[in-house]
């Protein structure tokens, strides 16, 4: 769905079920910044449900990344009122959700040059474009 993603070659995926611990499994670079994509395994079907981003450019053209990088964005966010680690699993439990596959992607970094929130946008818009909503744990845009 997602073509645009192909460019990123520091990129990769982890699951995370409601008997782990989200920072044990979570493998996204603590030093980097970009996007990430949430999908949740249920019933033997996949749904994209979430798309964030991670990290901010600053006046100069450097980037700004928030300490831990993408790592701490998946793990300590805040969503649903809690921090990831804990939300996710409360929201997995209520939603009946197996496993969470939670890809990322370093959109700035020595080979690209995209900020991170308009790399989200893009992804936030392409899925509305095909389903006339936001994903499912996107609350707005």
């Amino acid at each position: 769905m997602f073509e645009e993603l192909d460019k990123y070659k520091s990129n990769g995926h982890f699951f995370f079920s409601e008997n782990e611990e989200l920072k044990s499994v979570c493998n996204a670079p603590i030093n980097g910044i970009g996007v990430y994509v949430v999908y949740a395994l249920k019933g033997g079907k996949i749904e994209l449900i979430y798309i964030g981003s991670s990290g901010k450019i600053l006046q100069s053209g450097k980037k700004k990344i928030r300490i831990g990088g993408i790592a701490d964005r998946i793990v300590n966010g805040k969503q649903f009122g809690e921090p990831r680690k804990k939300s996710w699993k409360s929201k997995m439990i209520a939603e009946n959700i197996e496993a969470l596959d939670i890809y990322w992607y370093e959109t700035f970094d020595k080979k690209n040059h995209d900020i991170p929130s308009t790399i989200e946008g893009i992804l936030i818009q392409r899925f509305y474009d095909i389903y006339g909503v936001l994903p499912k744990w996107n609350k707005e845009f």
